[in-house]
């Protein structure tokens, strides 16, 4: 038997204190060779860090960067030309804010809510001075809405100017009102669709998220949207990647797209291992993973499927993990 080993890189898992871990080493079961752990604790600690991914002879490191550690990990990307990030720290650009989503979709020529964006304050009350009602004003700080809390919709120029001067959001980022239907949520891997599902509004509410009362389901999601899911993980360069699209009027619109989202168990496990196919050059077969899957899954009990592992669809894909 041949001797591989030698062929294959050397692979880390990297965690920050106080942050949850969406990786584990289980995740990629599939990967014979000690996979590293290594952790981030925080300011001051970039010369260690740094040090011990090179005494553990790291080649790639995997995981995704917070908001507030993104700009430290492009430093720490600097003292680490030979070691490769993933998802690259290009790709993560949108993890970073709301405006970074807003500004990725507007170079790419991707479908997302009128919007407009001030880093000074005044400039955006005077905007909301004078702009139409409804709007809907956001806290852009990470990919994530927190459920729906940090999101607002206001009626009125009086109502948007005193939530500004409240929450003292920074930078004053305002959308469109869209009359929402539903959103739809993509999960990709290998800019693959593997999971897609609806979040539909409880009656009155204009909020979609669950916390917020919203009902989710998984059968009929359009191709067009998946399409759209897939171009925008495409010029994303990730290797996995989680996009929010809105439904109005036939009309779609991107609202969130980020490589950090919320996964079930088992979509984990597809990703680590898909990386693992990818990171072996094809020597550790790819996850099968039919499109569609998600509306025979979807009809497991949520409870259930939050916590299932090991899903497999049978004969590994020869060539790539879609």
């Amino acid at each position: 038997m041949r001797n591989t080993a030698a062929k294959r890189p050397k692979l880390g898992l990297f965690y920050l204190d106080h942050v949850l871990q969406f990786f584990a080493r289980s995740n990629f079961k599939k990967w014979p060779d000690r996979i590293e752990i290594v952790t981030y604790h925080w300011k001051g600690d970039e010369e260690r860090f740094i040090k011990e991914v090179k005494k553990k002879g790291i080649d790639f490191l995997i995981g995704n960067v917070p908001a507030t550690a993104y700009h430290t990990f492009l430093e720490i990307q600097k003292q680490l030309p030979h070691v490769s990030f993933i998802p690259s720290l290009e790709s993560q650009f949108c993890n970073r804010s709301k405006e970074n989503v807003t500004r990725f979709c507007w170079q790419n020529n991707l479908p997302t809510p009128e919007t407009h964006i001030f880093s000074d304050h005044q400039e955006g009350i005077e905007y909301l001075k004078k702009c139409s009602y409804p709007r809907i004003i956001k806290r852009s700080y990470g990919p994530s809405n927190y459920g729906g809390y940090y999101v607002h919709k206001v009626e009125s120029a009086k109502e948007a100017e005193s939530l500004v001067q409240e929450k003292r959001y920074s930078p004053v980022y305002v959308q469109e009102c869209i009359e929402l239907e539903a959103d739809i949520r993509v999960m990709l891997i290998g800019h693959q669709p593997v999971c897609a599902f609806w979040r539909r509004p409880r009656n009155g509410e204009w909020r979609t998220n669950t916390s917020q009362g919203g009902s989710m389901d998984y059968q009929d999601v359009p191709k067009s949207v998946l399409d759209l899911a897939i171009r925008s993980s495409q010029v994303s360069g990730a290797e996995y990647w989680g996009v929010d699209i809105a439904v109005s009027k036939g009309r779609y619109a991107i609202l969130e797209c980020a490589t950090a989202f919320a996964a079930f168990p088992y979509i984990r496990d597809w990703i680590g291992g898909y990386l693992s196919w990818k990171l072996s050059n094809g020597e550790i077969p790819a996850p099968r993973i039919p499109l569609y899957n998600w509306e025979e899954l979807g009809k497991i009990d949520p409870r259930l499927l939050r916590t299932m592992r090991d899903i497999n669809f049978g004969y590994p894909m020869p060539n790539s993990g879609g």
